[in-house]
């Protein structure tokens, strides 16, 4: 179905990628415009950022994937962080990276 006077040449869909929680609440949303390919392999490593980050309370650097080094949040400390990860490394006072055990 055409609004009167258009054509297909004047409707442009866009394709849109949502992840929701098991809480209901959206994660992450993305929109690729109708001449742009989704790339799943990103999907994909997002998701598993997403689940990586909620289970252990890290953060993910850009380009991550399982296995690579996270993030341990500026609101953790270095005793707490110690307890939960054992060793760290401190590149800056306000980012330090560990491997998940």
């Amino acid at each position: 179905y055409l609004p009167d006077g258009r054509t297909p040449a004047d409707s442009a869909t866009v394709r849109s990628v949502f992840i929701i929680g098991p809480d209901k609440q959206l994660k992450l949303s993305m929109t690729y415009p109708m001449t742009v390919g989704r790339n799943f392999a990103e999907i994909l490593r997002a998701l598993d950022a997403l689940q990586t980050t909620a289970k252990h309370g890290i953060a993910t650097p850009a380009d991550w994937t399982v296995g690579q080094d996270v993030i341990i949040p500026p609101s953790v400390s270095d005793e707490d962080a110690k307890q939960k990860f054992g060793e760290f490394d401190t590149v800056l006072p306000y980012l330090r990276k560990t491997k998940l055990r």
